[in-house]
């Protein structure tokens, strides 16, 4: 890896050095490791690691990976903790959150939508922080599943609301790309906690807002 390559990430991911020079815990040596074993994987797939077009990917594979998964720098739940004493006792929904993440299993992207609603009891955040806390969680290796859960349990956790209930809706390139390459599939998962358990009457009222979402 060169020099200038490493400053780039020295300066863009200090958590990774400790705020300490790269040659003081032998990160240079395990970027360099990283950009033979992306070389390796090129020529097993076939190509040449040295052509033109190559030379510089094992460090832009580095780079995306450690963008791609920033959540893990952060707890997400702390951007809920901004609250508001505003009374409101009726759902506050927030549809169409736009996520990316890396499936935990073949490293593959998958993204498409979240839609949060909360009912408060006190406490209410800024809607901007719902897409923090999305954005904190997706960044990470995931499955959508537990991407759903841990989105409602933080909301459960730190606004301690009458209930709450989170739908995310995502493709999967692992699915729609390889395997068995269905493109259209859509997958669902949803987490209910609270009141919206035990009341489809509320899950009702959720489901038909975020309705037009899905057609």
């Amino acid at each position: 890896m060169k020099s200038e390559q490493l400053q780039i990430l020295t300066k863009n991911f200090p958590h990774i050095f400790n705020q300490q020079p790269a040659s003081a815990n032998g990160d240079f040596t395990n970027f360099t490791q990283f950009s033979e074993a992306v070389k390796q994987l090129i020529k097993l797939c076939g190509d040449d690691p040295e052509r033109d077009g190559l030379l510089d990917t094992p460090f832009r594979v580095l780079k995306a990976f450690l963008e791609y998964t920033e959540g893990y720098q952060e707890d997400p739940k702390i951007h809920l903790e901004k609250t508001f004493d505003i009374h409101h006792k009726g759902l506050i929904l927030i549809k169409d959150i736009e996520f990316y993440s890396l499936c935990e299993h073949h490293f593959s992207p998958f993204f498409g939508a979240a839609h949060i609603g909360y009912i408060p009891k006190e406490k209410i955040t800024g809607l901007s922080k719902m897409g923090r806390l999305v954005e904190g969680y997706a960044k990470r290796f995931q499955v959508q599943e537990r991407l759903t859960t841990e989105i409602a349990q933080a909301i459960e956790e730190v606004l301690e609301p009458e209930g709450t209930i989170v739908v995310v809706e995502a493709k999967h390139m692992c699915m729609c790309s390889r395997g068995i390459k269905k493109t259209n599939t859509v997958t669902t998962t949803s987490s209910l906690l609270g009141i919206y358990e035990n009341r489809p009457d509320l899950r009702a009222e959720f489901y038909s807002l975020i309705k037009n979402t899905r057609e």
